[in-house]
């Protein structure tokens, strides 16, 4: 299998024509944007003469990569810190006017079995990957309710549709986000504002590096053949991935053009297998216990069963 090669950063581009605000087509928010996927649909929202807010804890990186432009609004932003997030969401408006697409992407990964996590851990992992999230979100929603309009995208993972040995407690942060999109997906579409949880697949992207993967310290040996096993695996996977970044964040583009985007958005043929294999085993699973997990509702009146 041949993969492509990863995108080189963009380099600084002051000289390139800037689009005027009326004639850009929406505003976006995106966290976690100075490398990786983030960066890359900072780049391909650029391209297409959108406009960008586009934060992360190291703002210098966010400059280097795109330099100086009209469209581009650079801010620091450690999604942890919710006074922080809502001053991010002023400055947007102060700039831009509006907020169109609130990319919730800054996240980080956490390897090692569920016993070898220890608790502080586990609590950074959710900081930043679930309670992050929803700091965001509270500071975006007041302005996109008020437009009446908007689309709120977070970024979930095959780790959101189905769990594994040595990522669980990396996929559980996920399956939340999944949980909370799917509220939000309710609550927020009755006012004209849509909501998708992407779930990309392994993409060739520095997600498997140290930046952006914690690796608990603690190794037990029971777990050898299981999570010891991913651990292993990581080393290998990382830098070849299948998935390409850029086809994602064009992805991404089509996604936020579309007047009835999906509330789940898989990308990547692994997110694809992994949902046929999960819906294949929750069907043969339900099938063989359908009997005893009917048993337990309450008996129903004799009079009902024979009507």
């Amino acid at each position: 299998m041949t993969f492509s090669s990863m995108p080189s950063p963009t380099p600084k581009n002051t000289s390139a024509a800037t689009p005027s605000p009326t004639s850009r087509r929406r505003t976006w928010l995106i966290t976690g944007a100075s490398r990786g996927i983030g960066a890359c649909i900072v780049e391909a929202a650029l391209a297409q003469g959108d406009a960008v807010i586009a934060t992360a804890r190291d703002v210098a990186a966010i400059r280097q990569r795109f330099g100086e432009r009209d469209a581009l609004l650079p801010l620091a932003l450690d999604v942890t810190d919710e006074p922080r997030a809502r001053h991010v969401a002023t400055a947007a408006l102060e700039r831009f006017g509006r907020i169109d697409v609130l990319v919730n992407n800054a996240g980080y990964g956490l390897l090692g079995a569920v016993e070898e996590a220890t608790a502080d851990e586990v609590r950074r992992l959710y900081d930043t990957n679930v309670f992050g999230l929803l700091n965001v979100t509270r500071a975006v929603l007041p302005a996109m309710r008020a437009q009446r309009a908007g689309h709120v995208i977070n970024i979930s993972s095959l780790g959101g549709v189905q769990s594994a040995a040595g990522f669980g407690l990396y996929c559980s942060t996920k399956f939340a986000v999944e949980g909370i999109s799917e509220a939000l997906h309710a609550e927020l579409a009755p006012l004209g504002i849509h909501t998708t949880v992407v779930e990309p697949g392994y993409f060739r992207t520095e997600f498997l590096d140290g930046a952006s993967l914690a690796v608990s310290p603690q190794v037990l040996s029971d777990y050898a053949a299981s999570a010891g096993a991913v651990r292993e695996a990581a080393r290998r996977i990382n830098m070849n991935q299948p998935g390409d970044p850029q086809r994602l964040a064009q992805a991404m583009m089509q996604l936020a053009a579309s007047p009835a985007p999906p509330l789940r958005l898989p990308l990547g043929t692994d997110t694809l297998q992994a949902i046929a294999d999960k819906h294949a085993f929750v069907a043969r699973e339900t099938a063989q216990w359908r009997a005893l997990a009917a048993s337990t509702d309450y008996p129903e009146p004799a009079g009902q069963r024979a009507a």
